[in-house]
């Protein structure tokens, strides 16, 4: 199995959700993050003053897949989730040596 984490622009958190559901992915969990890497932040301006905000808003997601599905879904998120701008978000791809559900004990791809 792999685990998919994919940082991405806040705004496109509905259409990749869609487009996992579309592919079959019954699960996802995400959360809302900060960070910063080539788009190294911005400057806005409150109440008249300038100042720089280094760190931006993200979503990270996660899920764990089959490993035959891996690029498939890694595909599904990298057309979901482009703008083709800077800050678009990285996308990382890791095993999972068991996964198990809590409520029945079915273990690894069962449990997905």
């Amino acid at each position: 199995m792999k685990k998919i984490e994919a940082i991405i622009k806040p705004f496109k958190i509905n259409e990749l959700k869609d487009a996992l559901q579309e592919h079959g992915v019954l699960g996802m969990t995400a959360y809302e993050v900060r960070g910063f890497g080539r788009q190294k932040g911005h400057s806005e301006v409150y109440r008249g003053s300038e100042y720089q905000v280094d760190f931006m808003a993200k979503i990270k997601v996660e899920l764990v897949v089959p490993d035959e599905r891996a690029e498939e879904i890694v595909g599904v998120i990298v057309r979901a989730a482009r703008t083709g701008e800077i800050g678009d978000g990285k996308i990382f791809i890791s095993d999972v040596a068991e996964a198990v559900r809590i409520r029945t004990g079915e273990r690894n791809e069962e449990a997905l």
